[in-house]
């Protein structure tokens, strides 16, 4: 016997998913750096030496003086005659004086104020040891220095960022169907 049959014959439905994925690229450029080292600033400055030499001595002994000098030296060798002369003349007046005691006092004046005294003769151009003086007094350095810092300019670069979104497609890729079928039925 041949029973009745509904046949039923389905088939799912598919989904088709297609997706791009997105797409991200990060360029970071150099940060842009100038370093600039100005000079130091150096200054000297120099007290010059100086040497002193002080003459006169040597002048004065080879008698090369200029006329106040002369004047003034000439007027002490003047003035110490005078005082050797007073001197001389009063001790030979207090031997005189003592005539009585032995001796012959006018005799030996007579002797002495006769002869003049011998003279030393020297060399009279030649100055005598050290008569050149000399004074130095060194020079004085100052040095200065003054650093500069370095001058340092800097720019950061922003980053390039380039972003591609990505996408998702769907699509129906099998339809879903149900077939009914009908077996063994009359339809009358």
């Amino acid at each position: 016997m041949r029973l009745p049959q509904v046949r039923l014959e389905s088939q799912m439905a598919k989904i088709q998913i297609q997706s791009t994925p997105a797409v991200q690229t990060i360029q970071q450029p150099k940060a842009l750096q100038s370093i600039e080292q100005p000079h130091a600033t150096v200054t000297m400055s120099t007290t010059p030496g100086k040497l002193t030499i002080d003459q006169t001595k040597a002048w004065e002994d080879m008698n090369l003086y200029g006329p106040l000098r002369a004047a003034e030296k000439e007027g002490m060798r003047g003035k110490q005659a005078v005082l050797e002369g007073i001197s001389r003349r009063a001790q030979q007046g207090q031997e005189l004086m003592k005539i009585e005691n032995k001796g012959n006092p006018i005799v030996n004046q007579a002797i002495v104020n006769g002869h003049k005294p011998m003279k030393q003769f020297n060399i009279g151009w030649i100055p005598s040891l050290f008569s050149v003086k000399t004074h130095y007094t060194p020079s004085e350095l100052d040095v200065n220095v003054k650093a500069k810092s370095p001058i340092i300019n800097h720019e950061p670069q922003s980053p390039i960022v380039e972003f591609h979104s990505g996408s998702v497609e769907t699509s129906l890729q099998q339809e879903a169907s149900l077939d009914v079928d009908f077996v063994n039925v009359n339809w009358k």
